[in-house]
């Protein structure tokens, strides 16, 4: 299978593949749209597993979902995380159009469908416990039980994939560090996770830059 990687302009695109892949397997809510039979888009969140290159989902085994993708069977899934809004005042306090957000966001255009095969239904589903369960405490799904014919998978085959990350790399190191300390003692609940994913280390010296935010 061949995904098609859209080329973004400009430094907001996500290059890495596998640092998608890994967003995606960190992320517990993504949302997937349908058309319905009125030609609506109909967009639902739901948890999901990215496996094989494929998004899978557990869903009811009749709804309008459901109805959507039999009918027509091209789909949109998009996953995001805002990790830290920057309010105007970091950079002028009297002029609010300067707010903004850093962010990372992955959208994909392909098409879905019911999964029937039971090996291929156990493996999604099993692959979904151990990412929202690793703490084990379960017994793996098995191809036998009676359990897959009460649930449906949905597969999602990407045609189109891209991210966009707005995570400090559109800025000179030296700005970047100043928004970073800005950030800290902003403190929010985000704070630190997203000093991380820009490259810093809280330390009792302060903030030390320890990778490039290039993906």
């Amino acid at each position: 299978m061949k995904i098609t990687l859209l080329q973004l302009v400009g430094i907001l695109q996500i290059k890495s593949y596998k640092k998608i892949q890994e967003f995606l397997n960190q992320e517990h809510v993504g949302r997937v749209s349908s058309i319905d039979e009125n030609g609506y888009p109909q967009i639902i969140p739901m948890n999901f597993v990215y496996l094989n290159d494929s998004v899978y989902m557990h869903s009811h085994v009749k709804g309008e979902k459901i109805d959507n993708i039999k009918r027509n069977n091209k789909v949109g899934f998009e996953v995001d995380r805002e990790l830290e809004f920057l309010p105007s005042y970091f950079e002028d306090p009297n002029d609010a159009s300067l707010a903004d957000t850093l962010y990372i966001s992955i959208v994909i255009k392909g098409r879905a469908f019911l999964v029937t095969d039971k090996e291929e239904k156990t493996l999604a589903l099993n692959g979904l416990m151990k990412k929202y369960q690793p703490e084990g405490g379960y017994e793996p799904i098995q191809s036998t039980m009676r359990v897959l014919d009460g649930v449906a998978v949905i597969k999602v085959i990407p045609d189109i994939l891209y991210g966009k990350y707005k995570i400090g790399q559109h800025i000179h190191a030296e700005h970047r560090i100043d928004l970073a300390e800005k950030i800290l003692k902003k403190n929010s609940l985000s704070a630190k996770e997203t000093l991380k994913i820009m490259g810093f280390e809280v330390t009792e010296k302060g903030l030390q830059m320890v990778d490039e935010p290039v993906w």
